[in-house]
Protein backbone atom coordinates (compact mmCIF):
# COMPACT_ATOMS: atom_id res chain seq x y z
CA UNK A 1 0.00 0.00 0.00
CA UNK A 2 1.28 3.77 -0.82
CA UNK A 3 1.38 4.40 3.09
CA UNK A 4 1.86 8.44 4.62
CA UNK A 5 3.75 8.75 7.62
CA UNK A 6 3.75 11.51 10.16
CA UNK A 7 6.98 11.77 11.28
CA UNK A 8 7.43 13.88 14.06
CA UNK A 9 11.13 13.91 14.74
CA UNK A 10 11.09 11.44 17.29
CA UNK A 11 12.16 7.87 17.94
CA UNK A 12 8.42 6.05 17.65
CA UNK A 13 7.48 7.31 14.28
CA UNK A 14 10.55 7.13 13.05
CA UNK A 15 10.64 3.21 13.79
CA UNK A 16 6.95 3.33 12.51
CA UNK A 17 8.55 4.19 9.29
CA UNK A 18 11.42 1.42 9.20
CA UNK A 19 8.61 -1.15 9.92
CA UNK A 20 6.31 -0.32 7.30
CA UNK A 21 8.83 0.34 4.79
CA UNK A 22 10.56 -3.51 5.64
CA UNK A 23 6.65 -4.81 5.43
CA UNK A 24 6.61 -3.81 1.55
CA UNK A 25 4.43 -0.57 1.90
CA UNK A 26 5.52 2.24 -0.38
CA UNK A 27 6.47 4.81 2.24
CA UNK A 28 6.43 8.64 2.41
CA UNK A 29 6.84 10.82 5.33
CA UNK A 30 5.26 14.26 6.38
CA UNK A 31 6.20 16.32 8.84
CA UNK A 32 3.52 18.69 10.56
CA UNK A 33 4.38 22.56 11.21
CA UNK A 34 1.64 23.83 13.60
CA UNK A 35 2.83 26.47 15.39
CA UNK A 36 4.46 29.71 14.10
CA UNK A 37 7.23 31.13 15.85
CA UNK A 38 6.16 34.86 15.73
CA UNK A 39 3.37 33.32 17.68
CA UNK A 40 5.38 33.36 20.69
CA UNK A 41 6.47 37.59 20.10
CA UNK A 42 5.47 40.04 22.33
CA UNK A 43 3.12 43.15 21.45
CA UNK A 44 6.49 44.81 20.74
CA UNK A 45 7.56 41.87 18.02
CA UNK A 46 10.05 40.92 21.03
CA UNK A 47 10.42 37.24 21.12
CA UNK A 48 8.97 35.57 24.27
CA UNK A 49 10.47 32.14 24.01
CA UNK A 50 14.40 31.86 22.78
CA UNK A 51 14.59 29.39 19.85
CA UNK A 52 15.87 26.24 21.69
CA UNK A 53 12.82 26.39 24.40
CA UNK A 54 10.18 25.14 20.85
CA UNK A 55 11.53 22.26 19.13
CA UNK A 56 9.77 22.50 16.24
CA UNK A 57 12.84 23.21 13.96
CA UNK A 58 14.94 20.97 15.88
CA UNK A 59 12.20 18.40 15.17
CA UNK A 60 12.09 18.93 11.63
CA UNK A 61 16.35 18.50 11.07
CA UNK A 62 15.70 15.03 13.14
CA UNK A 63 12.78 13.81 10.85
CA UNK A 64 15.43 15.00 7.68
CA UNK A 65 17.75 12.98 8.96
CA UNK A 66 15.75 10.04 9.38
CA UNK A 67 13.73 9.76 6.70
CA UNK A 68 17.80 10.21 4.91
CA UNK A 69 18.96 7.56 6.85
CA UNK A 70 15.69 5.18 5.65
CA UNK A 71 15.83 5.95 2.19
CA UNK A 72 12.65 7.45 2.30
CA UNK A 73 11.00 10.92 0.79
CA UNK A 74 9.71 13.86 3.38
CA UNK A 75 7.21 16.48 2.58
CA UNK A 76 6.63 19.39 4.80
CA UNK A 77 2.99 20.23 5.50
CA UNK A 78 1.60 23.57 6.76
CA UNK A 79 -1.24 23.94 9.59
CA UNK A 80 -0.29 26.73 11.49
CA UNK A 81 -3.99 28.66 10.81
CA UNK A 82 -5.71 25.21 11.30
CA UNK A 83 -3.89 24.57 14.52
CA UNK A 84 -4.45 28.28 15.94
CA UNK A 85 -7.86 28.06 14.89
CA UNK A 86 -9.31 24.97 16.28
CA UNK A 87 -7.04 24.15 18.78
CA UNK A 88 -4.92 27.07 20.54
CA UNK A 89 -8.13 29.41 20.17
CA UNK A 90 -10.57 27.50 21.99
CA UNK A 91 -7.53 26.67 24.32
CA UNK A 92 -7.29 30.05 25.22
CA UNK A 93 -10.75 30.33 25.57
CA UNK A 94 -11.74 27.37 27.54
CA UNK A 95 -8.82 28.32 29.73
CA UNK A 96 -9.61 32.13 30.34
CA UNK A 97 -13.30 30.25 31.50
CA UNK A 98 -11.23 28.27 34.48
CA UNK A 99 -11.27 25.45 32.51
CA UNK A 100 -8.54 22.79 31.78
CA UNK A 101 -8.41 22.15 28.35
CA UNK A 102 -6.31 18.95 26.47
CA UNK A 103 -4.88 20.78 23.67
CA UNK A 104 -3.30 17.25 22.03
CA UNK A 105 -6.75 15.68 21.85
CA UNK A 106 -7.86 18.59 20.15
CA UNK A 107 -4.75 18.44 18.08
CA UNK A 108 -5.05 14.35 17.25
CA UNK A 109 -9.01 15.46 16.31
CA UNK A 110 -8.26 18.62 14.19
CA UNK A 111 -4.95 18.75 12.60
CA UNK A 112 -3.69 15.00 12.66
CA UNK A 113 -6.44 12.46 12.01
CA UNK A 114 -8.75 15.33 9.93
CA UNK A 115 -6.52 18.29 7.83
CA UNK A 116 -3.80 15.79 7.51
CA UNK A 117 -5.93 12.84 6.83
CA UNK A 118 -7.23 15.03 4.20
CA UNK A 119 -4.03 15.47 2.55
CA UNK A 120 -3.48 11.70 2.99
CA UNK A 121 -6.49 10.95 0.80
CA UNK A 122 -6.17 13.86 -1.43
CA UNK A 123 -2.58 13.02 -2.60
CA UNK A 124 -3.48 8.74 -3.38
CA UNK A 125 -2.39 7.18 -0.78
CA UNK A 126 -3.99 4.27 0.78
CA UNK A 127 -3.46 4.77 4.59
CA UNK A 128 -1.98 7.45 6.97
CA UNK A 129 0.53 5.87 10.10
CA UNK A 130 1.79 7.55 12.95
CA UNK A 131 3.86 6.54 15.82
CA UNK A 132 1.63 6.29 18.42
CA UNK A 133 0.80 3.26 20.92
CA UNK A 134 -3.12 2.35 20.23
CA UNK A 135 -3.96 -0.48 18.18
CA UNK A 136 -7.31 -0.39 15.82
CA UNK A 137 -9.30 -3.56 14.22
CA UNK A 138 -12.51 -4.19 12.54
CA UNK A 139 -12.99 0.25 12.73
CA UNK A 140 -12.61 0.67 16.69
CA UNK A 141 -9.88 1.16 18.75
CA UNK A 142 -8.13 -0.68 21.54
CA UNK A 143 -5.39 -0.06 23.46
CA UNK A 144 -1.49 -0.40 23.18
CA UNK A 145 0.41 -3.67 24.16
CA UNK A 146 2.61 -1.20 26.46
CA UNK A 147 -0.12 -0.05 28.70
CA UNK A 148 2.62 2.20 30.53
CA UNK A 149 2.41 4.26 26.88
CA UNK A 150 -0.72 3.51 25.90
CA UNK A 151 -1.96 6.73 24.04
CA UNK A 152 -5.67 5.70 22.98
CA UNK A 153 -6.80 8.62 25.65
CA UNK A 154 -5.24 11.31 23.48
CA UNK A 155 -6.72 10.14 20.49
CA UNK A 156 -10.20 9.47 22.18
CA UNK A 157 -11.76 12.44 20.23
CA UNK A 158 -10.45 10.62 16.79
CA UNK A 159 -13.37 10.74 14.21
CA UNK A 160 -14.20 6.99 14.11
CA UNK A 161 -14.79 6.80 10.20
CA UNK A 162 -11.04 7.49 9.61
CA UNK A 163 -10.08 4.10 11.75
CA UNK A 164 -10.08 2.03 8.70
CA UNK A 165 -7.33 3.77 7.02
CA UNK A 166 -5.23 4.32 9.83
CA UNK A 167 -2.07 2.47 11.36
CA UNK A 168 -0.32 2.40 14.12
CA UNK A 169 2.20 -0.19 13.81
CA UNK A 170 3.35 0.24 17.27
CA UNK A 171 0.47 -0.78 19.03
CA UNK A 172 1.96 -4.59 19.45
CA UNK A 173 5.26 -3.35 21.04
CA UNK A 174 6.70 -2.36 24.01
CA UNK A 175 8.89 0.92 24.60
CA UNK A 176 11.78 -0.72 25.05
CA UNK A 177 11.34 -2.52 21.91
CA UNK A 178 11.40 0.43 19.85
CA UNK A 179 14.36 1.47 21.04
CA UNK A 180 15.93 -1.63 20.52
CA UNK A 181 14.63 -1.28 16.91
CA UNK A 182 15.88 2.23 17.17
CA UNK A 183 19.65 1.39 18.30
CA UNK A 184 19.60 -1.41 15.92
CA UNK A 185 19.23 0.82 12.65
CA UNK A 186 21.68 3.22 14.33
CA UNK A 187 18.74 5.89 13.86
CA UNK A 188 20.01 9.30 14.64
CA UNK A 189 17.13 9.63 17.23
CA UNK A 190 18.03 6.03 18.76
CA UNK A 191 18.38 7.80 22.35
CA UNK A 192 16.31 10.87 21.78
CA UNK A 193 14.57 11.86 24.82
CA UNK A 194 10.45 11.27 24.08
CA UNK A 195 9.23 14.98 23.94
CA UNK A 196 7.36 16.11 27.57
CA UNK A 197 4.82 19.27 27.14
CA UNK A 198 3.45 21.45 24.35
CA UNK A 199 5.86 22.57 21.79
CA UNK A 200 4.24 26.37 21.74
CA UNK A 201 5.03 26.51 25.78
CA UNK A 202 8.60 24.41 25.39
CA UNK A 203 10.25 24.23 28.62
CA UNK A 204 9.18 27.65 29.54
CA UNK A 205 7.32 27.93 32.96
CA UNK A 206 3.53 26.62 32.15
CA UNK A 207 1.73 30.45 33.52
CA UNK A 208 4.67 32.47 32.53
CA UNK A 209 3.71 31.10 28.43
CA UNK A 210 -0.18 32.03 29.24
CA UNK A 211 0.31 36.02 30.30
CA UNK A 212 1.17 36.54 27.12
CA UNK A 213 -2.36 36.11 26.03
CA UNK A 214 -4.27 36.11 29.23
CA UNK A 215 -4.76 38.97 31.66
CA UNK A 216 -3.32 37.34 34.97
CA UNK A 217 -4.79 38.77 38.22
CA UNK A 218 -3.08 38.79 41.87
CA UNK A 219 -6.14 37.16 44.43
CA UNK A 220 -6.41 35.25 47.22
CA UNK A 221 -5.37 31.28 48.52
CA UNK A 222 -8.27 30.45 50.71
CA UNK A 223 -8.80 27.50 53.05
CA UNK A 224 -11.85 26.68 52.71
CA UNK A 225 -12.18 24.77 56.09
CA UNK A 226 -11.23 28.05 57.73
CA UNK A 227 -11.74 30.70 55.40
CA UNK A 228 -8.43 31.44 56.36
CA UNK A 229 -5.78 33.37 53.81
CA UNK A 230 -2.91 31.41 53.12
CA UNK A 231 -1.24 32.69 50.26
CA UNK A 232 -1.49 34.49 47.17
CA UNK A 233 -2.10 33.16 43.34
CA UNK A 234 -1.02 34.46 39.74
CA UNK A 235 -4.72 34.24 38.08
CA UNK A 236 -7.48 32.14 38.92
CA UNK A 237 -7.49 30.34 35.56
CA UNK A 238 -3.57 28.99 35.80
CA UNK A 239 -4.40 27.15 38.25
CA UNK A 240 -6.57 23.47 38.01
CA UNK A 241 -8.27 21.05 40.72
CA UNK A 242 -6.26 18.69 42.52
CA UNK A 243 -3.12 21.03 41.83
CA UNK A 244 -0.78 20.73 45.06
CA UNK A 245 2.36 22.29 43.67
CA UNK A 246 3.18 26.11 42.11
CA UNK A 247 0.58 27.50 44.95
CA UNK A 248 2.65 29.11 46.82
CA UNK A 249 1.84 28.12 50.44
CA UNK A 250 4.61 27.88 53.27
CA UNK A 251 5.34 23.82 53.39
CA UNK A 252 4.70 23.84 57.39
CA UNK A 253 1.16 24.24 57.27
CA UNK A 254 0.10 21.94 54.12
CA UNK A 255 -0.17 20.37 51.91
CA UNK A 256 -2.89 21.90 50.25
CA UNK A 257 -4.88 21.15 47.43
CA UNK A 258 -6.91 23.53 45.03
CA UNK A 259 -10.40 22.18 45.37
CA UNK A 260 -12.12 24.91 44.12
CA UNK A 261 -12.10 28.24 42.51
CA UNK A 262 -14.54 31.35 42.02
CA UNK A 263 -13.59 33.00 39.54
CA UNK A 264 -16.22 36.15 40.37
CA UNK A 265 -13.95 36.97 43.47
CA UNK A 266 -10.91 35.86 42.28
CA UNK A 267 -10.22 33.06 44.96
CA UNK A 268 -8.85 29.59 44.79
CA UNK A 269 -10.06 27.39 47.37
CA UNK A 270 -7.64 25.01 49.00
CA UNK A 271 -8.14 22.05 50.92
CA UNK A 272 -5.77 20.08 53.64
CA UNK A 273 -4.42 16.75 52.41
CA UNK A 274 -4.83 14.63 49.61
CA UNK A 275 -7.82 13.15 50.74
CA UNK A 276 -10.05 16.18 51.35
CA UNK A 277 -13.78 15.64 50.33
CA UNK A 278 -13.96 18.14 47.78
CA UNK A 279 -11.41 16.40 45.83
CA UNK A 280 -13.66 14.07 45.23
CA UNK A 281 -16.83 13.60 42.52
CA UNK A 282 -19.54 11.55 42.48
CA UNK A 283 -21.02 12.07 39.12
CA UNK A 284 -20.47 13.95 35.84
CA UNK A 285 -21.67 14.79 32.83
CA UNK A 286 -19.69 14.49 29.49
CA UNK A 287 -20.53 16.18 26.77
CA UNK A 288 -19.28 16.33 22.83
CA UNK A 289 -18.88 12.41 23.29
CA UNK A 290 -17.15 10.50 20.17
CA UNK A 291 -18.11 7.03 20.01
CA UNK A 292 -16.06 4.11 18.82
CA UNK A 293 -18.53 1.61 19.68
CA UNK A 294 -21.97 0.29 18.52
CA UNK A 295 -23.00 -0.32 22.10
CA UNK A 296 -24.37 3.17 22.50
CA UNK A 297 -27.90 3.76 24.50
CA UNK A 298 -27.31 1.26 26.95
CA UNK A 299 -26.39 1.83 30.32
CA UNK A 300 -23.22 -0.40 30.66
CA UNK A 301 -20.36 -0.23 33.88
CA UNK A 302 -17.20 -0.04 32.68
CA UNK A 303 -13.95 1.50 33.12
CA UNK A 304 -12.71 5.53 32.69
CA UNK A 305 -10.20 7.52 33.04
CA UNK A 306 -10.65 11.39 33.76
CA UNK A 307 -7.00 12.44 33.22
CA UNK A 308 -3.90 10.44 31.03
CA UNK A 309 -1.92 8.78 34.11
CA UNK A 310 -4.97 8.22 36.21
CA UNK A 311 -5.41 4.55 36.78
CA UNK A 312 -8.80 2.87 35.53
CA UNK A 313 -11.80 3.52 37.73
CA UNK A 314 -14.87 2.05 37.58
CA UNK A 315 -17.87 3.83 36.38
CA UNK A 316 -21.62 3.26 35.76
CA UNK A 317 -22.68 5.43 32.33
CA UNK A 318 -26.22 6.12 31.01
CA UNK A 319 -26.74 8.48 28.50
CA UNK A 320 -28.73 11.99 28.51
CA UNK A 321 -28.79 12.63 24.26
CA UNK A 322 -26.51 10.83 21.20
CA UNK A 323 -23.43 13.35 22.44
CA UNK A 324 -24.29 13.29 26.12
CA UNK A 325 -23.76 10.67 29.33
CA UNK A 326 -23.92 10.54 32.78
CA UNK A 327 -21.29 9.14 34.50
CA UNK A 328 -21.56 7.90 37.96
CA UNK A 329 -18.52 7.01 39.93
CA UNK A 330 -17.95 3.56 41.51
CA UNK A 331 -14.72 3.85 42.95
CA UNK A 332 -13.49 6.78 44.56
CA UNK A 333 -12.05 9.11 41.81
CA UNK A 334 -10.09 12.56 42.85
CA UNK A 335 -9.81 15.61 40.80
CA UNK A 336 -12.56 15.18 37.67
CA UNK A 337 -12.05 18.32 36.13
CA UNK A 338 -14.10 20.93 34.29
CA UNK A 339 -13.00 21.02 31.09
CA UNK A 340 -10.54 18.15 31.01
CA UNK A 341 -11.38 14.88 29.07
CA UNK A 342 -13.08 11.83 30.38
CA UNK A 343 -12.34 7.96 28.19
CA UNK A 344 -13.91 5.23 28.63
CA UNK A 345 -12.65 1.37 28.11
CA UNK A 346 -14.36 -2.07 28.16
CA UNK A 347 -11.73 -4.52 29.17
CA UNK A 348 -9.13 -3.21 26.03
CA UNK A 349 -11.85 -1.97 24.10
CA UNK A 350 -12.13 2.53 23.32
CA UNK A 351 -15.62 3.25 23.94
CA UNK A 352 -14.89 6.60 23.32
CA UNK A 353 -14.44 10.03 25.04
CA UNK A 354 -15.77 13.64 25.48
CA UNK A 355 -15.33 16.91 27.60
CA UNK A 356 -15.94 16.98 31.17
CA UNK A 357 -18.85 19.26 31.09
CA UNK A 358 -20.16 19.15 34.42
CA UNK A 359 -19.00 17.93 37.92
CA UNK A 360 -20.95 16.94 40.72
CA UNK A 361 -19.48 16.23 44.72
CA UNK A 362 -19.74 13.89 47.55
CA UNK A 363 -22.85 16.09 48.23
CA UNK A 364 -24.46 15.77 44.74
CA UNK A 365 -24.08 19.93 44.46
CA UNK A 366 -22.77 20.48 41.07
CA UNK A 367 -19.44 22.01 40.95
CA UNK A 368 -18.97 25.77 39.14
CA UNK A 369 -16.30 27.96 39.41
CA UNK A 370 -18.53 31.16 40.56
CA UNK A 371 -18.50 29.59 44.12
CA UNK A 372 -16.90 27.47 46.49
CA UNK A 373 -18.69 24.16 45.85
Amino acid sequence: MKVLVGLSGGVDSAVAAHLLKSQGHDVTCAFMRNWDSFANNDILGNPTISDDMCSQEVDYDDAMRVAKHLGLPLLRVDYVKEYWDNVFSFFLAETERGHTPNPDILCNRYVKFDSFYDFMDKNGFDMLATGHYAMTKDGKMFRAVDQNKDQTYFLSRVKPEVLPRVLFPLGDLTKEEVRKIALSLDLPVATKKDSTGICFIGEREYRDFLKNYLKDSEGSIVDVDTGVEVGKHQGVMFYTIGQRHGLNIHASVGPFFVVGKDLSTNTIYVGKGADHRLLFASEAEIAEMNWFTDRQKEDIECTAKFRYRQSDVKVKISWVADDRIRVTMIDDVKSVTLGQEAVFYLGDEVLGGGRIDRVFNLDGEEVKYDSKS
